[in-house]
Formats: C-alpha cells, structure tokens, sequence
C-alpha cells in the first residue's frame, strides 16, 4: 500500500506537469498568433521557438534533474551560486549584457542568449537548503543572528542586490519571497522575520521612489482611471480582455486583445488573453492546475525526511506559487505590474528550462523514496 501512494505521488505530478506544460503550449499558440505573423508572416514562429528553445531542452533538464541525487545537489549548491553570481555580474560587461525596457537582465554569450536571473532562482533555493543544513543534516533551525540569520541573509542579499541594480524589481520580489517561505521553514523566530521583512519592504520601497515609472505604475495600480492611454493602457485592456471573456469565453484562438491591443501577450499579459478565450469558469480550471503542481511538491515537502530536500522543495513551492500570484493578480488589477511571466505558460526559453530542471528535483525525489521503499520491502522479505 505504501509503495502504491509513493506512486501515485510521483504519477499525479508528473501528469499534473504535463497537463500545465501542454496548456501552456496551447494558450501561447493562440496568444502569439497575430504576433508572429506581424513580425515574421509566420503564425507558428513564437511557439515553435518555445519548443525548440523551452520545452524540449526543458525537458532534457528534467530527466538530468531526475537522475541527480539531492546529496551531489547538496555538495554542490555552492558551486552552483557561485557560478550563478557570476552570470548576473556578466550582464554588466559591455558587449555581454542586453537591455530590454529599462532592464539589463539578459546576457549574450556567442549563439546563446539568456536571462541568468531565472537560473539564478534556483541556485539561490539549493544554496540556502544547502547552507540551513550543511552543520546539521536532519534539521537546522535559524534561531541565532550572526550564525543562523546574517549567513543567510548575505546568500540572498548578493543575488537579490545583483538582481535589484539590473534593475528587475519583480524578480528580486519572487527571490524576497523564495527566501521568506524557505526561512521560515528553516524554524525562522518571528522576531528575526519581521526585521527581514521591514528591511526587504524598505530595499523595494526605495527602488519605487529612485524610478518615476515604478512610483507611476503604483499609482496606476491604485488609480487605473488616470492614465488609461498611457501607463494605465496594458492594465485597462487587459481588464477589458478579461471582462469580455465573460463566464464561459469568446472561444479558443478567438482573442480580440491579442491584435496588437494589448502589449506584451506572450509574456506578462498571457492570463488576460486566457480569461478572454476560455473565460471565467476556464480560468479557475487553469489555476486549478497550476494549485494542483504547486501543491503536490508541498504535499512532498510536509513528508520529506530529510531536511535539504524539505527546504529545496518549499523553495520551488515559493517560487512558483508567489510568481503565479504576482502575473495573475497584476493583470486583474489586484496588484501593481511588475512584468514576470507566468510559469510553464509565457513565451521564454531560459525560464520554462530551469523551471522544469526544478521539476525534475521534484521527480527525483518521489523517485527516490519509491526506490527506497523497493528496497525495505526487500529487505523485510529478506
């Protein structure tokens, strides 16, 4: 019986992945459309680039992931940030780093070109499991300042600090929140979580006032009535996507918004063009899987045994739980953009590849309880 769950466990992720990445592939096909055609006369281009460029390296990852224990991921977590900082640190090499809207958050090397602020998410989840349990294996507990918290706190200031001077508020956001939801499960006091709070709430309060157009898009978000040709336009039309979807949606591939109304419909604004196809009860199915993903690897990381794998999978949690959040709830108008894409949905090749490396982690580690299971089960008949 026990073998069967760890099973299913394993079997209703790995379907559960499968039915995200599928949609994900169908709702940019219909997205990018007009698009492609646009830009290149060819409707297919953006998706087929997502998967020759995402999903198919993506899932080479994923099967390298699955085979990679968590103890070699242990050992080597520090490599790997080390590795990944210096990504982040090329993007500000002339000739190295691209801008893409204010942001220089992508590097240029030869006929590769990526964002190393999405590997660096996940270098920076294996680096603090890492350092929470390198002294102790079965458990470390984040009660001591200088230790404990300063320790951990330096890991994610030198990624997140790197992140912020690119400037990319929303990604430093999803690490902010990456390191919260690791820390506390690391049995973080309250006392220590409020001041790093207030210090992170402070860091991103400052970036808003040093940049006139993140004060404007706070003001926006408050008051999306002021300006609704200008920094109000992508908020007001995705709105105006999502309300024509109405209950049951204008039909798949039958977007209005994505002809060349709404901005940025492969990326950001992809769930506005969701909402408007397959409308409101579609929408809730949708997120209803992405719920079912998210919350199968913290089903897995409530059981977890060992504490390395119970810290990395509740930092992927983290991850891709507060960066669904954040897209969703800027394009129905709950909370300010911030222009991070959707998880397993969004045209970008470099995050849908770490993304399913990460989920690869996740297989691996009902994989291994599976075979760990196999082997008691010799041993009893034994």
């Amino acid at each position: 019986m026990r073998t069967w769950k760890l099973m299913e466990g394993e079997r209703q992720f790995m379907i559960a992945l499968g039915v995200l990445v599928v949609l994900g592939l169908l709702f940019l096909s219909s997205a990018s459309a007009p698009l492609a055609y646009e830009r290149f006369g060819n409707r297919s281009t953006y998706v087929l680039h997502q998967l020759t460029s995402g999903i198919l390296p993506g899932i080479a990852a994923f099967f390298c992931m699955r085979k990679v224990r968590t103890s070699f991921l242990q050992r080597a977590a520090i490599p790997l940030l080390v590795g990944s900082v210096a990504l982040l640190v090329l993007i500000f090499v002339p000739g190295l780093g691209e801008a893409h809207q204010r942001t220089r958050s992508w590097l240029s090397l030869g006929p590769l070109t990526f964002q190393p602020a999405e590997i660096a998410k996940l270098g920076l989840i294996l680096a603090l499991a890492a350092w929470a349990t390198v002294r102790r294996p079965e458990w470390f507990v984040l009660t001591s300042w200088w230790r404990g918290l300063v320790p951990f706190l330096l890991v994610f200031g030198t990624v997140a600090g790197l992140v912020a001077v690119q400037p990319d508020v929303g990604t430093m956001s999803i690490l902010t929140a990456i390191a919260i939801g690791m820390a506390i499960a690391s049995g973080l006091r309250w006392m220590h979580l409020g001041a790093l709070v207030v210090g992170v709430v402070g860091v991103i309060g400052a970036l808003i006032a040093a940049a006139p157009y993140r004060l404007a898009r706070l003001t926006v978000f408050l008051h999306p009535e002021l300006d609704p040709r200008g920094i109000g336009y992508q908020v007001n039309q995705a709105l105006l996507g999502i309300g024509s979807g109405g209950v049951f949606g204008v039909g798949l591939g039958h977007s209005r918004q994505k002809f060349s109304f709404l901005p940025e419909v492969i990326s950001d604004s992809i769930f506005a063009i969701i909402a408007e196809e397959i409308g409101f009860l579609g929408s809730l199915a949708f997120i209803a899987v992405l719920v079912w993903v998210i919350a199968l690897v913290l089903r897995r990381a409530m059981t977890a045994t060992d504490a390395f794998e119970r810290l990395v999978l509740v930092g992927i949690a983290a991850w891709w739980g507060s960066q669904s959040i954040v897209n969703i709830g800027a394009i129905i108008g709950l909370l300010p953009l911030t222009g991070l894409p959707l998880p397993f949905v969004s045209y970008g090749g470099t995050s849908m590849v770490v993304a399913l490396a990460a989920a690869g982690i996740v297989a691996q580690v009902y994989a291994r309880d599976r075979a760990g299971e196999r082997v008691r089960g010799s041993w009893r008949r034994n």
